[in-house]
Parts: C-alpha cells; structure tokens; sequence
C-alpha cells in the first residue's frame, strides 16, 4: 500500500493498477519550482510504476509502487492524460522567466513532453508514450504490448533481494492479467473504429505471443523462472504460487489477446502504411512530430534522407576502392562485403559467445576514452544481455539504455540473437557505441544526476540523434584508426539512418509496399534482407520513429559547427559534449538554445 504522502496523487485509484483517480484536481501545488518538479514526477511515476522500478525510486515511502503495474486499460489513459492537463495549468502559474536556466529548460522538457502526449491521447486509438519514444497505433503487436513489456520487466528490472521484493513480483504477477485486459479492451475499439494492423504484423505478433502462452504453461515460464531463480536461500513457497497465478490468471488474460489478434488477421490487409488506415494521416503526423521534436513534414524529411546519404555514399566510396571493391553501386559493393566470411560470425552458440565477448571489450575499450571527450565523467554502468527468445522475432538488432538513478540497476544493452547472421564483425563495434557508450546508456547516466522529471522525460530525436553522435564520437576518438572495414561499418550505419527518414516516410505518407522498403535499404545500402525485414517491420508498427535519429544527429552536429564558429580558439570539443549532456534529454529546441547559453558562457 502506499503511504499517505502519495495516496491522493491522480493515478491511484485502482489496487494493483496505476487506475483512475476518484478526484481529478491536484492539490495547490508548493511554490518552490524545484518542489512543483518533483511532484509532477511522482504524480507521473503513480501512473506508470514500472518506471519507479527501473530507477531505483521505489523505495521508503514509495516502496508501494514496487507491488503495482501501469494501468493500460482506457481508463488508464484518461487518467494519465488528467494528471498532465492538471499539472500543465501548473506550469503556466510559474513565471519562468524567473526562475535560472536549468530549471526554465526543465520547464520546456514538460510542457513539450506533456502537450505532445496530450495531443496524442486525442487521437481515436494508440499506444501514446508520455515523455518516451514508443509511439504506436497498434496496442499489441509484434514490438509493442505488455506480453513482451511485463516478463522483460519483471526478469530484468524488479529486484528480487529479499523476501519483501519476492512478494511484491508476486503481486504484480497477480495484476498483470488486468493489465493485460487492459489492453485488450483497447484492442477491441480500435477494431471496432476500422483500425487493423497489416497482416504480415499480425503473423508475427500471433507467432510470439502463442510462443508466450505456450512457456507460460509450462510451469509458468519464465515468469515462474525468474523468481525462482533469485529466491534460492529466501523462505516461501514460491514456485507453486507462481506457478498458480500463472495458470490461473495470466494464461486465460494472454488467450484473450491471442483471440482479439486472431479476429483481427481475419480482416486484415497486406497495405503497411497509416495513410491506408482510418485517420492515418492525423496520426502519422502527430508521431513524426512527437519523434523528431519539429514539424518538418514528410515530404521534406524524405528528400533530406535521399540528400544525407548520398553525402553518407560519397565517404565510403574512397574506402570500398581501398579494399578493392570497385564495381557496382555503394549498395552493392556493401553487400558483397556482408558476404565475405572473413566478418561472419560462427552460427549458434559458439558465434552468440564470440558475439558477446566482443561486446564486452569494446565496452572496456571505449569507457577508457571517455576522459578524451567529456569534462566529467560517468562510470558507463552497462550489462550486456540476450533479448527474451518471445522477442527476438520481432525486434530490432539491438537496444540499450540507462539504469537506475543510484546505479543500483545497471544500465542495459540488449541484443537480438535469434541468428549470428544479423551482425558483423565491422557493424557490431558502431552497435555497441550507440547503445551503451557513448551513447544511450552513457548519455543516460548524466540524465539520472538531473532531477527525477528529468530522468522520466525523454525525447526520440535526442535521444536517437545523440546515439548516433556517440558513433561518431568513438570513430573520432580513434576507433576505426586501423579499421577501414569498421569504419564502412560505422558509415553503413549512419547511412541506414538516412534511409529510415526516406523508408519511414514512404511507407506511411508515399504508399510504399513492404517489398519496396525492404528493396530501398538492400540496394542502396547494401543490408542484409535478414536485418531490414524486422526494421521495416518495426517502422509500420511505431510510425515516425525511425525518422527522429538523423534529424536529431544532423542538428547535434548543426550546432557543434555553429559553436565552432563562434568560439574559434575557445572551442573545446570536451565543453560542447558536456554542454549536450549536462542539459539532460530535451527537444531539439531546446537543445539549441541550451547549447547558445553554453557559447555565451564561453565568449564571457
């Protein structure tokens, strides 16, 4: 149960759930702009649990969040969206033009965080993100959904040290039936509003989640799995009354999605793009907002995609003659480069451990380079793990992120496995720079020394656009010095960016096929159909968001050279990335008139 500090915040109303409030309106907010920060964060976190969990917040007089599951049910929704219209009419109260600059950038963090989500939650269905980068309008499919979401979570996020942490995975397994009809009623009306994911999504995501019905019943599962694992020494019948929730609640609560899905690929239809579907344009313009923090329409996004990788083409095109690759486009000599077994990795097991050994050097290798770029350091706290088998189907080849505030929970960089064939040894090394350092875990750490709003709020055109930064930083610190293969690689990858702007696009706003996407990126880019078959995948079930990483790294880069300029003899590529971190996660915007204070600063 929750203590009373935080009992009357506006998601509590449902046990177990983050459920509706009975009561809408906050109470009168504390004057001080740090204090008002802070309860809009923890308003947010009584609304999305989990959250508190992966940060390590969950304790003291919030240790009741640890035993709860977001509520995705419509009801949820509506909950959230009250807490942030209510906290919103905060925000305007506050004069911020009286308040110092970290708290005013902290202001702008909110209000654009919160009225894009709002806008979002107006749209007649989706999966809206507050303050993240997973925006879908599909609530269950292949990538998106608490099927994949809450074992994840559970095995990889919720502590089990003791027995009150056992009791509480407990209670949340308890819920997660609920949390699972939660979103199954929101399946239902978008159905009934004439909104079907395509059938190609469908096949995979009724594929996964019968995978995940079927390990649950044996035994439990995984869910059963990990708790039992982590109680070895800790008295309790665990197991069996894992076992029994499972069996009892969550099998019949995941057969009933299985059948929502099931009724859906009945009618379902092959066109991959939101333009095809009901009200598709308004969300696909809403989504490449919300992704890339601008309003640069499609049109433009795509033209700039075809621009920047040409540019991308023109720099490896010296490097392929090098190597002897002389005959045919970029796209072609790139795919005769995947080709060549001197950069295979061994198929199965013995390939998955050559693949993690070498992630984990090039972990050590780059945290020593980090003084070389930055004015202050993090520790870059980063466990490498193999994604769930349920996810590996329909995920990407990677994704990384911070750990806890108090680095209790490390950092992650996830990786898909499901084949050795979906890496290489001169792509593998610029994976591991973007997911886990410099980029997503390292960039998150400076995120979690700012205050708690600041380390819930992020924004996909940072965040992504800053990943890639990280690739270009670890090439700029010497990581492809003796590398010309690794740095095809690391130009590969910052070239399948600028197809995503062009691929995202032609998808949702062009009418694009699902084979024309696949084709673009093999033959411009030369990737592997084996890889972009599940990207583009992922780019019909989370419109826009593909588009948001070479906005947001074209701007990072904007504005270095802009500073570059302005500085001349006082620029210090250290101050400039310190600069970029220290203001923490924010829409590019902001990021701009963050990195002006930082010149101004300087020019003093």
């Amino acid at each position: 149960m929750l203590a009373a500090s935080t009992a009357a915040i506006a998601c509590s109303g449902t046990v177990g759930l983050a459920g509706p409030a009975l009561a809408a309106a906050p109470a009168a907010p504390p004057a001080d702009p740090a204090a008002v920060l802070d309860r809009m964060a923890w308003r947010l976190l009584e609304c999305a649990p989990e959250g508190a969990t992966g940060l390590g917040v969950d304790t003291g007089e919030h240790a009741g969040l640890r035993e709860r599951l977001e509520d995705r049910s419509i009801a949820g929704r509506q909950a959230v969206a009250r807490v942030l219209r209510a906290d919103l009419a905060t925000l305007s109260a506050i004069d911020s033009a009286r308040v110092d600059h970290t708290t005013a950038t902290s202001f702008a963090v909110v209000r654009s965080a919160y009225s894009t989500a709002l806008d979002g939650f107006a749209l007649p269905y989706g999966d809206v993100a507050v303050g993240g980068w997973r925006n879908a309008p599909y609530v269950v499919i292949q990538n998106v959904g608490a099927y994949l979401d809450t074992p994840k979570f559970l095995d990889a996020d919720h502590p089990v040290k003791n027995a009150e942490d056992a009791e509480a995975y407990l209670a949340r397994l308890t819920f997660f039936d609920a949390q699972l009809d939660g979103e199954l009623e929101r399946m239902q009306v978008a159905t009934a509003h004439g909104l079907v994911p395509p059938d190609f999504l469908l096949d995979r995501a009724l594929a996964q989640l019968a995978s995940t019905i079927a390990d649950a019943r044996r035994g439990g599962g995984g869910l059963v799995h990990s708790l039992v694992s982590r109680t070895n020494g800790i008295p309790g019948d665990w197991s069996s009354r894992a076992t029994a929730i499972v069996a009892a609640k969550v099998v019949p609560a995941l057969e009933r999605q299985l059948a929502e899905l099931q009724r859906q690929r009945a009618v379902a239809k092959s066109d991959p793009g939101m333009r095809e579907r009901p009200d598709g344009d308004a969300f696909y313009a809403w989504a490449l907002r919300a992704s890339t923090t601008t309003r640069v329409p499609p049109a433009e996004i795509h033209q700039r995609g075809i621009e920047e990788l040409a540019a991308l083409h023109a720099r490896m095109e010296p490097i392929l003659v090098s190597l002897g690759y002389t005959k045919g486009t970029v796209g072609q000599r790139m795919a005769a480069l995947g080709n060549d077994k001197r950069f295979i990795f061994p198929a199965g097991d013995p390939g998955r451990s050559e693949i993690m050994a070498f992630i984990r050097a090039r972990i050590t290798w780059i945290r020593q380079q980090m003084p070389r770029a930055f004015r202050q350091t993090v520790p870059g706290n980063v466990e490498v793990r193999r994604l769930p088998l349920s996810e590996e189907p329909g995920a990407p080849t990677a994704y990384g992120g911070a750990g806890s505030k108090d680095g209790s929970i490390p950092g992650k960089m996830w990786i898909n496995l499901r084949t050795t064939d979906l890496h290489r040894k001169y792509d593998l090394p610029t994976l591991v720079h973007h997911e886990s350092i410099p980029g997503h875990v390292w960039q998150g750490e400076y995120a979690n020394r700012l205050p708690l709003i600041r380390s819930i709020l992020a924004f996909n055109a940072y965040s992504e656009g800053w990943a890639l930064y990280g690739e270009q930083l670890a090439d700029e610190l010497g990581a492809y010095d003796s590398d010309a293969v690794g740095r095809l690689g690391y130009l590969q990858s910052i070239a399948f960016r600028a197809c995503r702007m062009v691929v995202d696009t032609g998808l949702h706003a062009k009418g694009w096929t699902r084979e024309q996407a696949i084709a673009f990126f093999m033959e411009k880019n030369g990737n592997k159909r084996e890889e972009v078959v599940n990207e583009v995948d992922r780019y019909c079930s989370w419109p826009g968001q593909a588009c948001g990483y070479k906005m947001g790294h074209s701007e990072i880069n904007r504005l270095r050279d802009g500073a570059k300029a302005k500085l001349e003899g006082a620029y210090d590529l250290r101050d400039f990335n310190q600069a970029v971190v220290d203001g923490g996660n924010v829409p590019l915007d902001v990021l701009a008139g963050n990195v002006d204070a930082y010149v101004a600063r300087r020019l003093v």
